[in-house]
């Protein structure tokens, strides 16, 4: 099974490889720099980096994955900000290459009372550019789904289709689906049939074979409420008997699964996976 957590990038990056080692891991997720922040360069020294890739071979921590900042909109009416989200995009792109990553994660964006339409075509003009402007890069970009809140794009996965059909090289696109977003969203995932109805549309509109990653997280708050509240494996709406389900889920078997559960301490990550770990019918 692969399984790891959303870790903090504190001051050092091989503090994030002992860190992981610790809680058990085999993959990891954590933000470059912080994620309600812009940085203008990327400020790591190269022999840090060599370090840190050394380090996560040694501890056979794959894949790699890096989420890009909240702030991040590439799907903005507003020009400036749209246009230094694309050049944010790229460098974050650039930044992830240097630390080996395989993916980078990003929200869709939101189009601020634009309307849908608008803004999925402001994403797709935006993925052609850092697409072309990132053309010999390895990363593979996941479009991650939302919780339906406010005019956040995202919610929908026929959101992806239409930018997998708008994008002009698709090649290096894939999705990242959170549990507790698509349960807020409106897909009663904590049963058999919603779970049905949730692949059914990822397989029409995006392919099950772009689903890359899954952040599994239980929800606070009710199906359909689009409140973004993550709730510790098990002990929110989606419940035990859901979780079970989807981590076993056949689709699912092989993708790599990343906790971002509520956390004041190791002790919380280190509850949710072996919460995992129980629920998983076969080890691996």
């Amino acid at each position: 099974m692969i399984l790891g957590v959303q870790l903090s990038f504190r001051t050092k990056l091989l503090e994030i490889v002992k860190e992981a080692e610790t809680l058990g891991c085999n993959t990891i997720q954590f933000f470059s720099h912080n994620p309600r922040q812009w940085r203008s360069s990327f400020n790591l020294e190269e022999e840090e980096i060599k370090k840190f890739k050394f380090q996560l071979r040694i501890a056979k921590i794959e894949p790699l994955f890096i989420h890009l900042p909240y702030l991040i909109n590439i799907a903005s009416p507003d020009e400036k900000l749209y246009q230094r989200s694309i050049k944010a995009f790229i460098e974050a792109i650039k930044e992830a290459d240097k630390l080996g990553a395989n993916f980078l994660i990003t929200h869709m964006g939101s189009h601020r009372k634009a309307g849908e339409r608008f803004g999925l075509n402001r994403i797709v003009s935006a993925l052609d550019t850092i697409l072309d402007k990132t053309y010999d890069s390895s990363i593979v970009i996941l479009l991650e789904n939302t919780s339906g809140s406010g005019s956040w794009l995202g919610y929908s996965f026929s959101h992806h289709g239409f930018i997998l059909r708008k994008v002009k090289n698709k090649r290096r696109l894939g999705l990242c689906l959170d549990t507790c977003h698509a349960y807020v969203a409106g897909y009663d995932i904590s049963k058999e049939e919603g779970l049905k109805i949730l692949f059914k549309e990822i397989k029409e509109e995006v392919g099950i074979d772009r689903l890359r990653l899954v952040h599994l997280n239980d929800a606070k708050d009710r199906c359909g409420s689009l409140r973004d509240r993550h709730a510790d494996i098990a002990k929110g709406y989606i419940g035990i008997e859901g979780m079970q389900a989807i981590i076993n889920h056949p689709y699912l078997k092989r993708i790599p699964f990343i906790l971002e559960t509520p956390k004041k301490t190791d002790r919380d990550d280190i509850r949710n996976l072996n919460m995992v770990k129980s629920l998983r019918y076969e080890s691996e």
